[in-house]
């Protein structure tokens, strides 16, 4: 399945995008910020956040969904040595004790009706 994109054109700017289920969080802002468009269109849908941290610290997140309100949040954190923590909300604020590859996976509070279907924004904060 092929999938389109809006221009042709091989874009080098360093953004961080969602290819398939997974946003690679590669680039900072210029506040020092892992910053992303997400989607979650089927149910049940994950979307699966992977960033690198190479310091201790505290990892702060947030979600915002493109109307304002839905349902969806942070449903975990796996940490490099594969053990996890979770759920949160559309807020997150979890020590990070560990170097290596972090996972936060996004979707739907199975608790709640309605699920989010359409795009957000996810914010990543990592303060020393």
């Amino acid at each position: 399945m092929k999938q389109r994109h809006e221009n042709n054109t091989e874009e080098n700017s360093k953004e961080n995008k969602q290819i398939g289920d997974t946003i690679f969080m590669n680039f900072k802002d210029d506040k020092g910020l892992f910053t992303a468009e997400g989607s979650l269109d089927s149910i049940p849908s994950r979307v699966y956040v992977k960033f690198k941290n190479d310091d201790t610290g505290e990892l702060n997140g947030k979600i915002t969904p493109s109307t304002g309100k839905g349902n969806v949040r942070f449903n975990q954190i796996i940490f490099p040595d594969k053990t996890s923590d979770g759920p949160f909300g559309i807020d997150l604020k979890v020590p990070i004790q560990q170097k290596g590859t972090y996972i936060l996976v996004i979707g739907h509070s199975q608790m709640a009706d309605n699920p989010f279907l359409g795009t957000f924004k996810v914010e990543l904060e990592i303060k020393k």
